[in-house]
């Protein structure tokens, strides 16, 4: 399942204190511009976002999460904070 691929890439590269994955997907099958990748929303909390940019971020997340942008994923919303930050 894309889900537990999506948590098991992001929990490799980030070693989260806190990671929630949302499928949003079935709200949007067959609607235009989708080629049949899923919707998500992640929301990670790590140590390694600390000192970054909020686009330096979604850069990390986009990378570690690969070639799945490319097919499996057709939207992703990324909540990426420092534990300080979710305090």
């Amino acid at each position: 399942m894309t889900a537990d691929n999506i948590k098991q890439k992001l929990e490799q590269a980030f070693k989260p204190e806190l990671i929630e994955i949302i499928d949003h997907s079935a709200a949007h099958a067959g609607h235009a511009g989708n080629t049949g990748g899923g919707h998500f929303h992640v929301t990670l909390v790590s140590t390694q976002f600390e000192g970054k940019s909020l686009v330096q971020r979604h850069q990390l997340v986009y990378q570690a999460l690969g070639d799945m942008m490319k097919d499996e994923i057709h939207a992703l919303g990324i909540n990426a904070l420092t534990p300080s930050e979710n305090s």
